[in-house]
């Protein structure tokens, strides 16, 4: 389980988190949605020790990441936003690394060949990454997310610059790991995504969780056809959206 308790954090006179209070449970795909600058990443990097809280506590499996960040490691599989590989590397040499650095050994090759063919990068293998395309570099990412077969997995925006194809297979890998029993966390800024795959949405609004539940659960205490709709009326976005278009249609 991901734990926060009365998490905050600031970036100079900026609050990012404001009293985060939300645990993320096992055995379900959770989605964490929010705009821009809500704090979504900030508490994903939390998760793996990447950030640490300025107040509360963050817990993943009982570890505190930010006193044992290598051991939280070891049972996280994390996929950050922005693209980060070595390009000078290959992706073959990538999963070498990373198996090196989990200490896997040789008992790897195989977990290793099925990551490869199911994100179809068998062709790509000994290419440079820096040579790769955006939609390729992401699938080596998750793939190398998945390497050490993580019991907790966390995703930021893993839609990001994929296509049809390896949207459809990130679905199913979040749906099989949490029917497996792991801990799933993602988050998204599309909507649709988070309805169509999570089974508990956790919306975020400047730093405050305004919203949780299932996405039914959410429709029906918002009276809302849509998730668009419960984020519009959890966020009081539905206003602001209101003035909007009636400055654009000159009302």
């Amino acid at each position: 389980m991901i734990s926060y308790k009365g998490v905050f954090k600031t970036y100079g006179y900026l609050l990012v988190l404001n009293g985060v209070t939300a645990d993320f449970e096992p055995g379900v795909v959770h989605a964490l949605v929010g705009p821009n600058g809500s704090g979504k990443s900030t508490m994903l990097r939390m998760a793996v020790g990447l950030t640490r809280p300025d107040h509360g506590e963050v817990s993943v499996a009982g570890l505190n990441p930010a006193r044992e960040p290598e051991k939280v490691k070891r049972i996280v599989g994390y996929v950050p936003e922005e693209v980060s590989l070595y390009e000078s590397l290959t992706p073959a040499e990538t999963f070498s690394l990373v198996s090196w650095a989990y200490g896997l050994g040789r008992g790897s090759e195989s977990r290793i060949d099925w990551i490869v063919d199911l994100f179809g990068l068998r062709g790509d293998l000994n290419r440079l990454v820096g040579e790769l395309s955006l939609g390729t570099k992401r699938r080596l990412m998750i793939g190398l997310a998945l390497t050490h077969d993580p019991r907790v997995l966390i995703m930021d925006e893993p839609f990001s610059g994929l296509g049809p194809e390896g949207a459809i297979i990130v679905k199913e890998i979040l749906r099989r790991s949490a029917e497996e029993g792991r801990t799933v966390l993602f988050s998204t800024h599309i909507l649709e995504l988070a309805e169509a795959v999570a089974d508990i949405v956790t919306i975020l609004h400047r730093g405050s969780v305004v919203a949780r539940g299932s996405p039914e659960d959410l429709r029906d205490l918002h009276e809302a056809s849509s998730l668009e709709g419960v984020f519009m009326k959890s966020t009081k976005l539905d206003r602001r959206l209101r003035k909007i278009l009636t400055i654009l249609r000159g009302e």
